[in-house]
């Protein structure tokens, strides 16, 4: 396990942010998870995406920080989904009935197709 950590955010549509992760979301890392999503939500994009795909590890601490960032997408109005979830915090999603709370998507690009787009609403 390393502690190699970044998020690339990009803004497909008004209001929506997809955060990419790459490496681990672990005791070390999920901090920075934390604060660059709800700063990602304090600027103005309460629906928030995660993508996973390329995530290696991720604890409970991992995910503690993505509850953390569902009540504050929630209490902003918005929403959070989940991109390319591996199979190991899929299971922790499902164990924990997480997985009931969150859209899970197969890809990036999935979530954003779900989306409402401004001509929508």
């Amino acid at each position: 396990m390393t502690h190699t950590f970044d998020l690339t955010v990009h803004y497909p549509h008004p209001g929506l942010a997809i955060a990419a992760i790459v490496g681990d979301v672990d005791v070390q890392t999920a901090p920075s998870l934390r604060a660059g999503a709800l700063e990602i939500i304090d600027h103005g994009h309460p629906r928030l995406a995660l993508d996973l795909a390329q995530v290696g590890f991720c604890d409970s601490a991992g995910l503690s920080a993505i509850i953390g960032i569902w009540h504050a997408a929630q209490d902003a109005g918005g929403s959070l989904s989940l991109a390319a979830v591996p199979d190991r915090l899929m299971r922790m999603l499902s164990m924990t009935g997480v997985d009931s709370l969150l859209p899970v998507h197969a890809t990036a690009a999935d979530v954003i197709d779900s989306q409402p787009t401004s001509s929508d609403r």
